[in-house]
C-alpha cells in the first residue's frame, strides 16, 4: 500500500448544521466525513447538498482531507447528490452500502460523467451482509477507489445482533472480512464509529483493537474522540525509537555478513524491518500534515 496519508482519526460530521461544520475547522483530526445521508433528514438534504459543497470550496479546513458522505444508490437523492459533490470535487466521496463491484464500476462512471477531477477518488461504506460476503470482489474492483470504510451500525442490525464490548462474534468476523480484502487489493481501511460517546475507556479499548487488527483508523461521531484515536492509531515515540534501532541493527548485521540477525534478543528478518519502515513512513506522513 502507497496511500501514507494519514486517517487515523475520521470525523463524521453533519451537512446540515452550519455551526457543526465551521467549528470542524478547528478540529484536529486527519479527515473530516461531511455527511449528507444519516445526519441529515429528509427535508434538510436539498439544503445540506448546497452547503456541503460550498464548505468544500472554501478551502478553509486546512491538513484535513474532506469527503462528502451523499446518499446511497437507489435513493431519490442519490444522483443529485453524486453530481453535485462531483462538481465541488472534494478528497473523496464516500457511498454507503456498495454491495458489488458493479456498484463500484457504476459510482466510478458517475463520477467520470459529472466532471469530477483526479483527484477526487471513491470511498465505500461495507455494512450489509451481501456486501461482506463480496468484500474482496468490492474492494479489487477500481482504482479510484481508494478507501473501504466499516458501517459497523448497519452490520449488526442487518444481522439481527446485540452491541456488545469488544463486539460481538459476527461484527469481528465482518471487519476481519473487510479487512482482508482492503489489504489485498492494496486499500486503506477504516474501522466503525463507536457510539457511547460519553464512555472514553470504551472508545480507547475498542480503538485498541482496531489499531491491533490492522486497520489505519476510525471513523468518529464526536470531536471527543479524535485525540484517542490519533494515539491509538499513529506510531508512538517509543515504537518510532523501536523502529529506528531495529532498521540500524538490520543493516549493521547485513553489512557484517551475518546469515542470522538478532535485536533485542529476537531473530528479525526483512519482513520485521518492511514493518519498522512503515512506522516511520507513517510518523512521517503524520508529522508532514
Amino acid at each position: 500500500m502507497t496511500d501514507l496519508r494519514p486517517r487515523r482519526s475520521v470525523l463524521y460530521m453533519p451537512g446540515a448544521n452550519e455551526r457543526a461544520l465551521e467549528k470542524a475547522k478547528g478540529i484536529d483530526a486527519d479527515a473530516l466525513i461531511l455527511d449528507l445521508e444519516d445526519a441529515v433528514s429528509p427535508d434538510a438534504k436539498v439544503e445540506a447538498r448546497d452547503r456541503v459543497c460550498a464548505a468544500v470550496a472554501s478551502g478553509e479546513y486546512g491538513h484535513r482531507e474532506l469527503a462528502i458522505r451523499i446518499n446511497g444508490i437507489g435513493t431519490e437523492w442519490h444522483e443529485a447528490d453524486i453530481a453535485a459533490a462531483a462538481a465541488a470535487g472534494p478528497d473523496a466521496v464516500l457511498v454507503p452500502k456498495v454491495n458489488s463491484a458493479a456498484e463500484v464500476l457504476q459510482l466510478v462512471a458517475a463520477l467520470e460523467a459529472n466532471g469530477a477531477p483526479a483527484h477526487t477518488a471513491l470511498w465505500a461504506m461495507v455494512e450489509t451482509p451481501i456486501a461482506l460476503l463480496h468484500a474482496e470482489e468490492i474492494a479489487a474492483a477500481h482504482e479510484r477507489l481508494t478507501v473501504i470504510v466499516m458501517g459497523t451500525n448497519d452490520v449488526v442490525n442487518e444481522t439481527y445482533g446485540l452491541h456488545v464490548p469488544g463486539r460481538n462474534p459476527v461484527v469481528l468476523t465482518a471487519i476481519s472480512i473487510s479487512l482482508l480484502a482492503a489489504r489485498a487489493a492494496g486499500k486503506v481501511i477504516l474501522d466503525g464509529v463507536y457510539n457511547d460517546v460519553k464512555n472514553a475507556e470504551g472508545f480507547e479499548a475498542e480503538a485498541r483493537q482496531g489499531r491491533e487488527m490492522g486497520f489505519d483508523g476510525k471513523t468518529l461521531i464526536h470531536p471527543s474522540q479524535v485525540e484517542p484515536a490519533n494515539a491509538a492509531f499513529g506510531p508512538s515515540e517509543d515504537e518510532i525509537e523501536h523502529a529506528k534501532s531495529m532498521i540500524a541493527t538490520f543493516e549493521e548485521g547485513k553489512a557484517a555478513g551475518q546469515g542470522v540477525v538478532t535485536f533485542n534478543g529476537k531473530m528479525i528478518e526483512e519482513l520485521h524491518v518492511r514493518d519498522a519502515h512503515r512506522i516511520l513512513a507513517s510518523a512521517e506522513a503524520i508529522a508532514s500534515r
